[in-house]
């Protein structure tokens, strides 16, 4: 259907599960580079940072792209998922314990936020004060705020990270993309980070607090079924298949004009993938969500989300609920569903704020971390 990516500016969106999957598989006919549309519309649209060229996986095709995706997966591949569950109980407990005692919380500011940016930050080896700044610029980028602004901040942070770790590698991503036999520049050290964290604090982000929603407001998940209740796995599956943490992304391009399924698709004018529209599409959604390995919420195709990336959000979404109701399972929504709000823009689905109320509980004992490393100084 045609809509427009921004006023004034005309794309495709595509609704159907089956066209979708055809579309994002054929790099024959559709081009990831978005470069030949860049250059026909204004450089500073606000939603620019999310959609512009970059010389990383998600915005090259041919060897281009399996250079980067080649680095990309080799360095996440080295993600430990046993030592992350440990990584996700030691972040989520003392953010339990700052608000268990109140009685009231917003999940999203003060538990969900800071979770997947402390836990994101371990994984990519990225020290505090660098991180915080790629998290406001990784925020700015998904509200379209102005496209120089976002990059400038983003550049900053990232080559001060690289640098970092080509004098102090460790065992982490960042450093496994600087020391991968691809030879990644400075500058593709930034893309590739910006790729790890954009996707890194959103979608874990947002796939938590939708979950925990569903679990929050379904009868299923309620009180009077704690013990009985399906396992967060199930809510997660469904989530994912309901209610994706990004409604419509997976853009590509048409090399030349093409007609598909009857609608004609101008050369070069965004194609769209509405992942929330295709999963819950007739001719796919069955209603039947656990362990489906259907849905696009991870995409499709050559350009969609590694797999150790899907694996290792997974587990930090489920760890990060289960920590949290461990410690507080009487969590109850604060306000009516109905009346929370969600944050504007044409890609995520993201509640603003998920306030909630609970039973005063007593602070849990916090695992102590592991020693001290000058590596990840």
């Amino acid at each position: 259907m045609p809509v427009e990516i921004w006023p004034g500016v005309p794309a495709t969106l595509v609704i159907g599960y089956h066209t979708a999957v055809r579309i994002l598989g054929d790099n024959h006919h559709f081009s990831a580079d978005p470069r030949r549309w860049q250059s026909t519309v204004p450089a500073d649209l606000p939603i620019m940072p999310m959609i512009e060229w970059r010389p990383n996986a998600l915005r090259s095709n041919g060897v281009e792209h399996t250079r980067y995706r080649s680095a990309t997966n080799d360095a996440l591949a080295g993600v430990n998922l046993y030592t992350l569950r440990g990584t996700v109980e030691r972040a989520a407990l003392p953010l339990v314990n700052s608000f268990c005692e109140t009685g009231s919380a917003d999940l999203i500011g003060q538990y969900i936020l800071p979770l997947v940016f402390v836990v994101l930050n371990e994984l990519i080896g990225c020290p505090p004060h660098i991180g915080q700044q790629v998290a406001q610029a990784s925020a700015a980028l998904f509200e379209g705020v102005d496209t120089d602004a976002v990059n400038a901040m983003l550049d900053r942070a990232l080559r001060e990270l690289t640098t970092l770790k080509r004098a102090y590698p460790a065992d982490d991503i960042a450093t496994r993309l600087v020391q991968h036999p691809v030879g990644l520049t400075d500058a593709e050290m930034v893309h590739q980070l910006v790729t790890c964290y954009s996707a890194g604090i959103e979608i874990p982000q947002n796939l938590i607090a939708n979950t925990l929603l569903l679990m929050l407001t379904d009868a299923r998940w309620n009180g009077e079924n704690l013990g009985f209740a399906p396992p967060t796995t199930s809510a997660l599956d469904e989530i994912l298949a309901t209610d994706p943490p990004l409604a419509n992304y997976c853009i590509v391009y048409p090399r030349q004009p093409i007609v598909i399924d009857n609608v004609w698709l101008p050369a070069d004018q965004p194609v769209i993938t509405s992942m929330a529209a295709c999963n819950t599409g007739p001719e796919i959604n069955t209603g039947h969500f656990a362990g489906n390995g259907w849905n696009l919420a991870w995409g499709a195709g050559p350009h969609a989300c590694p797999m150790q990336a899907r694996s290792a959000s997974q587990l930090i979404v489920q760890e990060a609920i289960d920590q949290l109701l461990d410690v507080l399972p009487e969590l109850r929504l604060a306000v009516p569903a109905g009346q929370l709000q969600w944050r504007p823009g044409p890609f995520h689905r993201a509640l603003t704020a998920l306030p909630v109320t609970f039973p005063p509980s007593k602070p849990v004992t916090v695992v102590p971390p592991p020693p001290f490393s000058p590596n990840h100084a």
